[in-house]
């Protein structure tokens, strides 16, 4: 009866499906904001999911001591008053007649009647909450992390927000033939024996709650999914090695495109600077012709092998020669390789 009445309470109050009913009286103390709950896909062919409580809070899954400040806000939400008579037939009939408990034989119609009176909200201060968290780290030890991680369906997480009585309730419940007569009667001497049944539930009983799911790292560091498109959950071996993987290749694919643009740059210099050489009257740019220049001589004659010139031979390709000049030195040798034309007459250019 009281998860039938919850049911109702959840439905007609709405807020955007994250209001989930509190499934009995008897766990009803456990949906407290802070508190842990595992959230479990029934099976594939029923989409909902089922919420399991437990006895811990955040605090008791985190590593250290330290408490948890952040506060809990409180405000009337609404006065809840519902009488309604549900027809037993169809598929919210037959969760009915599993929750209310009572005799249903020859009855087409159930008559509900909850009077909640005044009902409150408390909720964490989820930007405070979010401040927290951030340094702290999951203790993978906890009995209550291990059982999780080991299921796949099952998520962790945190009643953020729960809906409570602010007084002494009660629920009855008539099961009879629909009709005028039917509606809302609830005198037992006016009704068939084990076919009404009424309870009455303390001041200050949770009815409702959302949570938050948490999605867990493998160093222990969790996030709170604050938004619906953020699934909870455990971060898996072979995810945390993909996701590494794809770091390394955008690194290695930086850093390759870091040397082909210096390799480009380098190439487009050589080429603007063979251009301008070209460009100009022979007699301006043979500096080796005029008098007192340095001399080319060819190192195969001074026992040096031949090698990368050192003006184009910066490009993509190492351009070898076998001539220099002893009148240079770069980098310690007492001579530079250069090509006889025009690698010769461009590096003293730039060197005068």
């Amino acid at each position: 009866m009281f998860a039938a009445a919850t049911k109702s309470f959840v439905k007609q109050v709405g807020d955007g499906g994250r209001l989930v009913p509190v499934p009995s009286l008897s766990e009803a103390d456990k949906y407290q904001p802070l508190s842990l709950v595992v959230k479990k896909k029934r099976c594939f062919f029923f989409p909902r999911y089922k919420f399991t409580s437990t006895p811990f809070t955040l605090k008791d899954i985190l590593l250290g001591d330290r408490e948890i400040s952040a506060g809990i806000s409180s405000y009337q939400l609404l006065n809840y008053e519902d009488e309604s008579d549900v027809s037993l037939y169809g598929r919210r009939g037959n969760h009915i007649v599993n929750d209310v408990g009572i005799n249903v034989t020859g009855s087409d119609s159930v008559a509900v009647k909850a009077s909640f009176g005044v009902v409150t909200k408390h909720e964490v201060e989820v930007s405070t909450l979010l401040k927290e968290i951030t340094t702290r780290k999951i203790n993978f030890d906890h009995s209550l992390i291990r059982q999780t991680r080991s299921s796949r369906k099952a998520v962790l997480c945190v009643v953020m927000e729960s809906i409570r009585t602010t007084r002494q309730c009660s629920l009855s419940v008539h099961a009879g033939i629909r009709g005028e007569a039917m509606r809302f009667h609830f005198m037992d001497e006016q009704n068939p024996k084990g076919r009404d049944k009424a309870i009455v539930f303390p001041a200050h009983t949770t009815i409702a709650f959302s949570v938050f799911e948490l999605f867990i790292y493998l160093d222990g560091a969790f996030d709170l999914c604050v938004t619906s498109v953020s699934k909870g959950g455990f971060e898996r071996e072979e995810t945390a090695t993909f996701a590494l993987l794809y770091r390394l290749r955008n690194i290695l694919f930086e850093r390759n495109r870091r040397v082909m643009d210096a390799i480009s740059r380098s190439q487009l210099y050589l080429d603007d600077l063979f251009s301008d050489y070209y460009d100009k009257p022979f007699s301006m740019t043979d500096i080796s012709l005029k008098e007192g220049t340095h001399i080319r001589v060819n190192l195969l004659n001074h026992n040096i092998p031949k090698g990368p010139c050192i003006l184009c031979g910066m490009g993509n390709f190492k351009r070898e020669t076998v001539y220099g000049c002893f009148q240079c030195s770069v980098d310690g040798q007492k001579y530079v390789r250069l090509h006889a034309v025009p690698c010769f007459d461009v590096w003293h250019k730039r060197m005068k």
